[in-house]
């Protein structure tokens, strides 16, 4: 006889760890040029706008590739794919940590950006395929607290790694290399570890995978038929359009606050980049606690909306903060606090809106769409205030841009909950 709980308890244990790491391996090799820059901008002779664009440039190239790709996870198959991108974003990612000049560096950061196109949104549409609809937002918030934890585990050991001086290689440009070597290995590894399907899980038995798909099935036929089919058509989705403005927004702020807080950091104490690394992981510790208080909070409730507009909206308060608060160090970094705790806390809720709204290709359509128009924002962040910073001579000039970004994405949610009539709920099971 089947029984529910002990299936979930074995999607908990086999999906979900190998996903984490995954996303965690992948911030990683996005946001480690922060802490990098504080040894590569001298070594390469690179202002806040050299920095600001090649930062900002990986999400250029993962913009071209992105939708395609999330097609491809629904279509065909998940793990090959994820594999894949795993594979060669860890070999760029590596090899970033050998470029002699600040066009080899942009032209690494862009091709980072192609290997690692559709993988969020793909394991987004990936967890479809396993989990009903209540046990994806908590699915999806445990997911998203890798982001912080990648900043957590990156910062200090990037502020070490920046000390050495090995094989007559800078330290900044271990902190690439070394870094960039685990998402290759877990790319072999994931070949082994993740089943596109129940009904390919060696884990499960027949007569549990055959029960999954068919609850699977059956949340599928619940939804209003799928209004488009082809990724092409699902582009004219007016919510995805609305809900990837958001995102552009919040994502904006998230990147950034996520490449130039070392730089802030080092403004503000004067420290050496093993203290920096430190206070960062102090941050972002933070920015983890409020992730998984907002994510229960919005668990518990089933509301999506609010739970994403009021921590955003606390973000822009921090950022607008820190700047004039910069003549005391310590002021200025408690408003660094609350403005990290406030951004990363739009994540969890966000998600289970498309979820929610949308199913089958459609969903993975407007996934897509949304997470590649909006992570245009991590381009617009680090570029804007890597340009602000250069003209003021100040790294902590371009904070209030970031504040009126993610005070717009606040604004944003309320007009779309009142537009979608506060769809979007769902709560997950504690």
């Amino acid at each position: 006889m089947v029984q529910p709980a002990e299936i979930l308890s074995k999607k908990w244990r086999y999906i979900i760890p190998t996903i984490w790491i995954a996303y965690l391996l992948a911030f990683i090799d996005r946001v480690n040029l922060g802490i990098a820059s504080l040894g590569m901008k001298q070594s390469l002779g690179l202002t806040d706008a050299d920095l600001g664009l090649a930062a900002g440039i990986f999400f250029i190239g993962y913009f071209i590739l992105e939708i395609p790709g999330t097609y491809i996870v629904e279509r065909f198959s998940a793990r090959k794919w994820i594999a894949r991108i795993l594979i060669s974003w860890g070999l760029v990612a590596s090899l970033t940590g050998l470029v002699q000049d600040k066009w080899q560096l942009y032209a690494a950061r862009f091709a980072l950006g192609l290997a690692e196109a559709s993988f969020f949104p793909g394991i987004i549409v990936y967890l479809t395929h396993w989990f009903l609809e209540d046990e994806r937002s908590r699915a999806v918030g445990l997911f998203m607290s890798a982001i912080a934890v990648a900043n957590i585990i990156l910062s200090p050991i990037s502020g070490l790694l920046l000390t050495v001086n090995w094989l007559g290689l800078e330290g900044w440009r271990w902190v690439l290399i070394l870094e960039g070597l685990p998402s290759v290995l877990w790319g072999v590894a994931v070949l082994f570890l993740l089943p596109d399907w129940p009904r390919e899980a060696r884990w499960l038995s027949e007569e549990e995978s055959r029960w999954l798909e068919d609850q699977l099935r059956k949340e599928r036929e619940s939804h209003p038929p799928e209004r488009v089919f082809s990724w092409l058509t699902g582009l004219k989705i007016p919510e995805a359009w609305l809900l990837a403005a958001i995102y552009f927004l919040a994502t904006t702020s998230l990147y950034g606050i996520t490449f130039w807080s070392p730089q802030i950091l080092k403004a503000l104490t004067g420290g050496n980049s093993v203290i920096v690394g430190l206070l960062n992981a102090v941050i972002y510790s933070v920015a983890l606690a409020a992730m998984i208080l907002v994510r229960r909070s919005s668990d518990r409730s089933g509301e999506r909306f609010l739970h994403s507009a009021v921590p955003v909206l606390l973000g822009a308060v921090g950022l607008l903060l820190a700047a004039p608060l910069a003549s005391q160090p310590i002021a200025a970094f408690m408003a660094l606090l609350l403005a990290a705790a406030g951004i990363y806390g739009f994540y969890p809720p966000f998600w289970p809106i498309p979820q929610r709204r949308l199913a089958g290709v459609a969903r993975a359509v407007a996934v897509g769409l949304i997470n590649s128009v909006g992570n245009l924002g991590g381009f617009v962040g680090p570029y804007i205030v890597g340009y602000i910073n250069t003209a003021a001579g100040s790294s902590l000039a371009g904070l209030a841009f970031l504040a009126g970004s993610a005070m717009t994405a606040s604004v944003l949610l309320i007009v779309a909950r009142g537009l979608l009539g506060g769809r979007g709920a769902g709560a997950a099971k504690p």
